[in-house]
């Protein structure tokens, strides 16, 4: 017999930062093993309704929130996220809180591993007992085989691929054995498309233990796929909440953004019939999780070549590597002159820029201002954004040309935000990606390499920041690499899309090739 009390009851809950109304009367209401889709463009106030359940302390520290949240017919107020977890809800974040230099089995039982008992500990305390090893390792890889994907439980998290890293994150809210209700934010935005089907089914495997569980993601499918319901949030507001099985991708987009969207539009050109601006031979790089063993590629001035491939076969460690981020070897010329490798100055001197798919670890300066993200690199690298006297000798910041610059891709871009002084940290995932695209926009590079640039963004913003790359590329002239997971992406915006196989390139095709082509080249194994 089902439980007549609902799991969770959300009632009029709103939320306000400073005077900002950012959450307007709420109510939602999830059942015992039921999967709720909660979707909304960037900034429609997702993240912040979830703090709020999992007892952030940001909730606390502005103020609080008004409503009620109610936990199995009981009203609870949540101090912090250690008082949620007490009550049986978990969360698995945007961005990842795991200790890079322990392995999986460690961060999956942080601060509650089974001890060995000590004879000595009875006389001076339990500091003498010692972690039980091999039950940690049981417990861990129990955690992950209920996810049915297969992660090394020794493996330091510091050299994890970053889908590794996510089902990591997971597995840690699996271990627990209280857990009733599962929050997951973006978990599939980093993960590969066979890799996101196993976390479906995994959910589906939670579902059918009675672990509710609340799926954010801007990949609508899924949502259809695996959810029961699906909520919508715009503006802060609750707008629809109705069967997953009674809608679709297009009524659902719809009412995240108030409008149709159809996309950013293939406008495909003849791919420019120009001169190699870049080309690459022979480039092996050092990353973990990345195989790229002998690449050769050849970029022509002014298009937009597209990187694909599944996880793991090199995509992401091309630019990595050119870049300088990861130890890499090989030959690489820009403009007829040799690019030094393992030189990431080098490569910014030489005007070439990149825009990581690791917008927190490699992309922002969490803590500081858009002012500062977006006109700093400039600042430092090309001079830009300051005045001189003195033939250069006194040199200061030229604040209303950075306070104009960062204004002016704050609107191209559609960054929401209070003003240009709030800091990168505050903002949500997606618009914080949009500032790395800003930054790198500031740079007037030559050649900009975009790895994964929609990652995290709801399909408003991801027709914006596609149309946006386009505009850099048509009216500046601009070469761009684009990498990225996602094909049908790369085939909207690129000219030619190249894809990684075993650390080469398997092969380079017209980005108006059928699907298919590119799907043969992914599983293609090249000698």
């Amino acid at each position: 017999m089902s439980n007549p009390t609902p799991l969770l009851e959300l009632k009029n809950v709103r939320k306000d930062f400073f005077g900002n109304q950012v959450l307007n009367d709420i109510n939602l209401t999830l059942e015992e093993g039921e999967v709720l889709g909660l979707v909304g463009e960037n900034g429609a106030g997702k993240s912040t309704l979830m703090k709020i359940l999992f007892g952030m302390t940001e909730i606390r520290d502005t103020g609080g929130y008004g409503g009620d949240v109610i936990v199995n017919g009981q009203k609870v107020s949540f101090d912090s996220p250690f008082d949620a977890l007490k009550a049986g809800i978990g969360m698995v974040h945007q961005e990842f809180s795991l200790i890079p230099g322990f392995t999986a089995t460690e961060n999956i039982l942080l601060n509650r591993e089974p001890q060995k008992k000590s004879p000595m500990a009875e006389v001076f305390g339990p500091r003498l007992n010692t972690l039980d090893r091999k039950q940690m390792k049981t417990r861990a890889d129990e955690a992950i085989r209920k996810m049915g994907v297969h992660i090394d439980g020794q493996m330091v998290i510091s050299d994890m691929p970053v889908g590794h890293k996510q089902f990591t994150e997971i597995a840690r809210e699996l271990s627990k054995e209280q857990l009733k209700l599962l929050i997951l934010d973006e978990p599939t935005a980093v993960l590969t498309e066979n890799e996101a089907a196993a976390l479906l089914d995994s959910i589906r495997s939670m579902s059918q233990s009675g672990i509710a569980v609340i799926f954010i993601t801007h990949r609508l499918q899924e949502i259809l796929d695996v959810c029961d319901k699906v909520a919508v949030m715009r503006d802060g507001v609750l707008v629809k909440d109705v069967p997953a099985k009674e809608t679709s991708i297009t009524e659902i987009t719809r009412w995240m953004v108030g409008r149709n969207v159809d996309g950013a539009g293939a406008e495909h050109r003849t791919p420019p019939e120009t001169e190699t601006v870049m080309s690459i031979r022979r480039l092996w790089v050092d990353m973990p999780g990345e195989t790229v063993r002998n690449v050769d590629l050849d970029v022509r001035r002014g298009e937009i070549l597209g990187i694909g491939g599944l996880a793991g076969q090199g995509k992401l460690g091309i630019p990595n590597g050119v870049m300088g981020l990861y130890p890499a070897g090989g030959e690489v010329t820009f403009e007829g002159k040799p690019v030094k490798l393992n030189a990431p100055r080098a490569c910014l001197d030489t005007q070439l820029a990149f825009v990581s798919e690791d917008r927190r670890g490699v992309g922002l300066l969490l803590d500081e201002s858009l002012e500062w993200n977006i006109a700093f690199p400039a600042m430092q690298i090309h001079e830009k954004f300051l005045k001189k006297m003195l033939g250069g000798l006194v040199k200061w910041r030229d604040e209303k040309a950075i306070a104009q610059v960062t204004e002016k891709y704050i609107n191209e871009l559609q960054i929401r935000c209070t003003s240009s002084r709030q800091r990168a940290k505050e903002l949500s995932g997606g618009n914080q990606q949009k500032v790395c695209l800003a930054k790198a926009f500031a740079l007037e590079p030559k050649f900009l390499f975009v790895s994964e640039p929609t990652r995290g963004i709801d399909v408003g913003a991801k027709a914006l920041v596609l149309d946006a790359l386009k505009k850099f590329n048509r009216e500046s002239g601009i070469t761009i690499v684009m990498i990225s997971s996602e094909l049908e992406e790369l085939r909207q915006i690129c000219d030619r899309i190249a894809i990684v196989s075993g650390g080469r390139i398997a092969g380079i095709r017209p980005a108006t090739d059928p699907s298919e082509d590119f799907g043969a080249l992914m599983v293609s194994s090249v000698i």
